[in-house]
């Protein structure tokens, strides 16, 4: 297992046992086509694609792209949660940023100061899934309001959304930056319900990670997994309600097929 994912599944346990409301909550199918959910609490990286960075990278440092990514990306998420759980809190921008220096440092590269705003950069432009567009527009038909829920920090969210022309397809885009927070920590998870004025029940959490399924689980959301890169499930005594690979699950999830009313 490697140090992020042990660093992931310590602090989701964590936080499970610190949370008074770790009961799952129950997800009621009903019949028709009428959405079985009010709302749809996005992670971000399940509406755009985090290896959209690793381009840029490489144009920057060709043949070391692929690996700085990773490093960094893994740092990203290790210092938000180390942040957290020491109360040393800073936004997910100067995370990024202390995780690049980190990571480039680690692999004795010299990064110069354009170097450097060109990688930054790459976290504003990051690419949308090829289904993305398409999901956010038919939850917005079936009168299904949606979020984004993420660790991004507030620029970030907005930066991506109008790069990514997703704008006027999502109601809000919350920052766990409002509250000084990083998921998987429950006051996180909360803003979504804060946001939305909807009991936890009625809020799908679609979850990129399976460290954030277990902690949006945990938390009490009925909870969806795009496990777009096929990882097994985390073992944190917790599990989605259901996953898929693409966002087409998520929609079957969300809105039931309607029932053939056809001439009888």
């Amino acid at each position: 297992m490697s140090r992020t994912r042990i660093v992931a599944a310590a602090l989701v346990m964590w936080i499970a046992l610190q949370s008074s409301s770790s009961t799952p909550a129950a997800i009621e199918r009903v019949e028709g086509a009428a959405p079985r959910f009010k709302a749809v609490a996005f992670d971000y990286f399940v509406l755009f694609d985090p290896d959209s960075v690793v381009s840029q990278a490489e144009e920057v440092l060709p043949g070391k792209g692929r690996q700085l990514t990773t490093l960094w990306r893994n740092h990203q998420f290790e210092y938000a949660w180390l942040r957290s759980a020491a109360h040393r809190y800073v936004d997910f921008s100067a995370v990024t940023r202390d995780a690049l220096t980190y990571s480039a440092h680690a692999m004795n590269l010299e990064l110069t100061p354009d170097d450097e705003r060109r990688l930054l950069d790459a976290y504003l432009h990051l690419t949308p899934w090829p289904d993305t567009v398409g999901t956010l527009q038919t939850l917005k038909r079936s009168g299904v309001r949606v979020i984004a829920l993420s660790n991004f920090s507030g620029e970030m969210l907005r930066a991506n959304a109008e790069y990514g022309h997703i704008a006027n397809l999502v109601d809000a885009f919350v920052s766990t930056d409002e509250n000084r927070t990083y998921k998987p920590d429950p006051r996180a998870y909360q803003l979504g319900v804060d946001r939305l004025h909807l009991a936890k029940s009625a809020i799908v959490f679609a979850a990129f990670a399976g460290w954030d399924a277990a902690g949006a689980k945990s938390f009490g959301y009925p909870t969806f997994w795009v496990n777009r890169a096929n990882q097994p499930t985390e073992q944190l005594g917790v599990a989605p309600d259901a996953t898929s690979p693409a966002l087409a699950g998520l929609l079957e999830f969300v809105l039931p097929r309607s029932t053939d009313r056809s001439s009888r």
